[in-house]
């Protein structure tokens, strides 16, 4: 799967053209993929941030595209911009990560890889977020330029219980030591958190749930 065949679309559409006459001053800031092996149900989304409204416009660009205004956790900062042109295409994220992944002992196999494309501190990252054949995930931080793996762990689905919201063990950091906007940057890093957990979880029970169904039918 390549990136710029979507990016054309994108460009190309309609739908987008209107939104930047509109929107003048907005520009891409992050691209959101899910890589789905085993079923097949991908996903291809291009983010732009629109500064007079503070708010993102994600341009789903799966069948006919669609653009949904979304709200920022934190409206006082300010994404850094995209160049959607990568060095890594979606097509070698996979290897990517195996490579590093025998490096690392790690055996399973990549079921699913949510991948979010963003700029970080000027270097253009590849957040991954994997779904594993062991009910495990794995969490790993690519940089586009050098294709270099920066990050990997691997977590268990138990750990992730561990830290779901609704009184299950979410371990909020002592915060009254820290500044007024350091304390916005950190709730809105344990809500962002929170999602991808949420997210995740969601991702392991269907995963869990194909893997019994395959189990009866064997049966």
């Amino acid at each position: 799967m390549k990136i710029q065949p979507y990016v054309e679309k994108l460009n190309g559409s309609s739908e987008c053209k209107s939104f930047l006459e509109k929107n003048p001053d907005a520009y891409v800031v992050a691209g959101f993929f899910i890589l789905d092996f085993e079923g097949g149900e991908n996903i291809h989304q291009i983010d732009y941030y629109v500064p007079k409204e503070k708010k993102v416009a994600a341009f789903n660009l799966d069948g006919k595209i669609n653009v949904q205004m979304m709200k920022m956790l934190n409206t006082k900062k300010v994404p850094e911009k995209l160049d959607i042109k990568t060095k890594v295409d979606l097509d070698a994220l996979q290897g990517i990560l195996e490579d590093e992944m025998k490096n690392r002992g790690i055996s399973e196999e990549i079921k699913k890889i949510i991948a979010v494309l963003q700029t970080v501190k000027g270097k253009k990252i590849w957040n991954l977020n994997c779904v594993l054949s062991g009910m495990e995930i794995l969490r790993a931080h690519v940089e586009d330029k050098s294709k270099t793996v920066l990050k990997m762990e691997r977590v268990s689905l138990v750990d992730i219980m561990k830290h779901i919201p609704g009184g299950r063990g979410l371990q909020i950091p002592e915060m009254s030591s820290l500044t007024g906007e350091e304390q916005e940057d950190k709730k809105e890093d344990i809500a962002e958190k929170i999602k991808k957990i949420e997210d995740l979880e969601k991702e392991l029970r269907l995963e869990k749930d194909k893997l019994e169904a395959k189990s009866s039918k064997k049966k």
